[in-house]
């Protein structure tokens, strides 16, 4: 699989990924960062389940919405967050309840540690916040997933 993601036409995928994630993330910045935050960019993190190129996509995505914290450890571990729950995503594809709650538990609780660790706030609170987010950015994302689908929208077709 790794070698059919460095193809011109998956990179460009994933460059397309890239972008939407991050200018969605920059364009919503009021609610797309803190401890308490839905970043509705988090909907395309369900994209594995049919597209694997949306794992590098996401992920260099997030990195670069990250960046505009300026925090180091929201830009390593809040990218390698994503980066997981991606790669979770598409190994459990073929059971979306399970795919769909990787990008909320991984989220949740590095995301979640991290905010609380850089901002003194509770852990287990600041981490339920983060994983509520989530869930309302994967509903969302289960939602477009559902229209595309029965709209008969095949995305596997792209890869």
């Amino acid at each position: 699989m790794f070698k059919k993601l460095l193809t011109p036409h998956s990179l460009c995928i994933s460059a397309v990924i890239a972008a939407l994630y991050a200018a969605l993330t920059l364009l919503l910045a009021p609610i797309s960062y803190g401890p308490i935050q839905l970043r509705l960019s988090e909907a395309l993190t369900l994209l594995p389940m049919v597209l694997p190129q949306a794992i590098p996509g996401l992920f260099v995505g997030c990195l670069i919405a990250n960046l505009y914290t300026g925090m180091l450890t929201d830009i390593i571990f809040g990218s390698l967050a994503t980066l997981i729950a991606a790669i979770g995503t598409w190994l459990l594809r073929k059971k979306p309840i399970l795919a769909a709650a990787c990008p909320v538990v991984f989220n949740g609780v590095i995301v979640g540690l991290v905010l609380a660790k850089t901002s003194g706030l509770p852990i287990a609170l600041t981490m339920a916040e983060v994983a509520i987010g989530e869930v309302g950015a994967v509903l969302i994302g289960l939602v477009i997933l559902g229209a595309m689908k029965r709209a008969k929208i095949d995305l596997t077709r792209l890869g």
